[in-house]
């Protein structure tokens, strides 16, 4: 009986363990020879897949900045048309290897991690296109509150070819 406890918590933990690295959605791939110091500052969210944390947003932003500890601060914030009051979080991520490929992890809440992977990104670091660990997380980002046409194009070109149901995007008002 014992053995056999022992022999599921390992297959348990593997399994977990296994579940935990798919941080990247199957065919991406996030883009290398990345500058963080071009990436930082602010983005606005063009589109994006609902989800609780961002559920009822306009007008949202993401700002990057350096920490003191080499981690990248970062700061989200958004309209709520529901409530009529600005929402902001603040939280941190950090490269899950070298700071020159685009896979990062973010957290808001203490030790619990995200997926943030670049699988975009025009040679200005003007646009770009994020996807979460799996199918349901999906941004598209600009310097400014609007993309234009081609650029949109090509990014839902890439969601789909990844799987992703682009129908379901949020396409984010900015007009506060």
């Amino acid at each position: 009986m014992k053995k056999t406890f022992s022999t599921v918590m390992i297959l348990v933990v593997g399994i977990l363990f296994l579940a935990s690295c798919a941080t990247l959605p199957k065919g991406a791939r996030v883009v290398d020879h990345f500058e963080k110091e071009k990436y930082l500052g602010k983005w606005y969210e063009i589109a994006r897949f609902d989800f609780a944390f961002e559920r009822n947003l306009n007008n949202t932003t993401a700002e990057y900045s350096i920490r003191p500890d080499g981690t990248i601060n970062v700061k989200n914030r958004g309209y709520n048309y529901v409530t009529k009051k600005w929402q902001e979080a603040n939280g941190k991520a950090r490269f899950k290897g070298d700071d020159t490929v685009a896979a990062l992890e973010v957290s808001f809440f203490g030790p619990f991690y995200a997926a943030y992977n670049v699988i975009a990104l025009d040679k200005d670091y003007q646009y770009a296109l994020i996807a979460g660990s799996s199918l349901k997380y999906l941004w598209i980002l600009s310097r400014t509150t609007t993309i234009p046409n081609d650029v949109r194009n090509e990014y839902l070109t890439i969601a789909q070819s990844l799987g992703y149901d682009v129908s379901k995007l949020i396409w984010v008002e900015h007009d506060q």
